[in-house]
């Protein structure tokens, strides 16, 4: 008789709980390993957990719309079938923390990833050790904000390595999510032999205001329909309120000639096509700012307390609508791909964005954000800053307009251009509008006189 415990998988180094959303398997189903087990959500991402191995399913501890801890035992696979078949079903439990177990691969299309060198399995997420922080106690009230609960809850490695140096994690100022102390963290704080106080001593401000987010209460009228919140509406509701509240937000508009662009796609989307590849004007306005945030710096930074982070990576989210809310995939090092790399990352996000696909890593570590709304005929908009970062593009709806051009001899005429506008809203608290505009010219300058090497 062998049984495996599949616990809820952390999808990333700011999470700290996941809501079971849907079962795919019944209780006494066989399963196959990565067969797609049950469907989670998170505060990043929604996705298909695989089950980690062959079997059949003999124990379900949590049950549908239940939210628990990351490394929480979710259900229980017999590796025996004869055992499994002799074993009575079990009753659904209460979920309860497993002394020792195996954590479900985090998602459904784990063989996307490249293999490991010699057809290795990756490696299961460490068992949950002790943590030696202090909870942060929750406000007055007794209720605890997301942003509390992402404080007080570190990942297990952030609390194995606190353990083993008898460190209280309460006391190390965080720079993650929330104020939430990452792996960087306690190891600066290691290295530079740092006593652990005994008493908690003041921290950085966190990145995110304290308190909760209170969305008021309006009477529904006879005939109304109500629904509340999915996972995903709520904390994209939270985390928009949270953003206002930190982030002084100004935006600034430019409209730019795509017409160069245009010329370029329709002289080589044939060739694109052929291999596979959409080439998108998103992946031209991609390209120029992953070349521009280089030179940029102050765009492509984060605000720590009273520090600016000025970030090594080019690592851009592209906001992708989905039925079910809004999700930003993001393309790691975009400033050292070309054209047709960028528009082959951003094609493969979106597409397994909206088959909740994606890997874990690829919804964290963003830079710089670009959305386009202009996709559904938006002219021009505000968008709301992704936080960390200082500043997000808003890409308007792209299209035909007359406009006024200067010819070779001087004169001025009217002319049938490919036309839109793009929006940049920036962190005035570290983003200057002279940084930010200059920014956005060199974008337009970029796109307007795109090389066509560069293709």
């Amino acid at each position: 008789m062998a049984r495996v415990d599949v616990l809820m998988p952390q999808m990333g180094e700011s999470i700290a709980e996941g809501t079971l959303s849907k079962w795919l398997k019944k209780l006494g189903d066989e399963v196959k390993r990565d067969e797609p087990l049950f469907e989670i959500s998170t505060d990043k991402v929604d996705a298909e957990i695989p089950a980690p191995n062959a079997g059949v399913l003999v124990e379900i501890k949590v049950q549908e719309g239940q939210t628990v801890p990351v490394q929480t035992l979710v259900a229980v696979i017999e590796t025996d079938k004869a055992a499994a078949t002799a074993a009575p079903a079990a009753a659904a439990s209460p979920a309860a923390p497993p002394a020792a177990a195996v954590t479900a691969p985090p998602v459904a299309a784990a063989q996307r990833a490249p293999a490991a060198p010699g057809g290795a399995v990756p490696a299961a997420a460490p068992a949950p050790v002790p943590r030696s922080s202090s909870p942060v106690p929750p406000k007055g009230d007794g209720a605890e904000t997301a942003e509390e609960r992402l404080r007080r809850k570190s990942t297990p490695l952030v609390r194995k390595i606190a353990a083993e140096h008898q460190v209280d994690i309460s006391t190390i100022p965080g720079s993650g999510f929330a104020g939430r102390v990452t792996k960087q963290d306690i190891l600066g704080f290691i290295e530079r032999g740092v006593p652990a106080p005994t008493a908690p001593v003041s921290r950085l401000p966190s990145p995110v205001p304290s308190g909760p987010v209170e969305h008021p209460v309006v009477e529904p009228w006879p005939g109304d329909r109500v629904e509340p919140f999915s996972k995903i509406r709520k904390i994209t509701a939270d985390h928009m309120i949270m953003s206002r509240r930190t982030s002084a937000h100004v935006t600034s508009f430019f409209e730019i000639d795509y017409s160069r662009v245009a010329e370029l796609r329709r002289k080589h989307r044939a060739a694109y096509t052929e291999r596979g590849v959409n080439l998108t004007y998103l992946a031209f306005i991609a390209k120029v700012c992953a070349e521009n945030l280089r030179k940029h710096a102050v765009v492509n930074a984060a605000v720590s307390g009273d520090n600016i982070i000025y970030r090594g990576d080019v690592n851009i989210g592209i906001a992708v609508a989905l039925d079910w809310g809004l999700i930003v995939p993001v393309v790691k090092r975009a400033d050292e791909l070309s054209l047709g790399g960028l528009a082959r990352a951003i094609n493969d996000l979106g597409e397994r964005a909206r088959t909740k696909k994606l890997l874990p890593d690829e919804i964290q570590r963003g830079t710089f954000t670009i959305t386009n709304p202009g996709v559904f005929g938006s002219y021009a908009g505000a968008p709301i800053i992704n936080q960390p970062q200082v500043a997000i593009l808003g890409v308007g709806t792209i299209e035909k307009r007359p406009k006024v051009v200067t010819l070779p001899d001087g004169t001025d005429t009217i002319a049938i251009r490919t036309m839109g506008m793009v929006s940049m809203s920036y962190d005035h608290r570290v983003v200057d509008g002279a940084d930010a505009d200059r920014f956005l010219a060199d974008v337009k300058r970029a796109l307007e006189d795109f090389p066509e090497g560069a293709i």
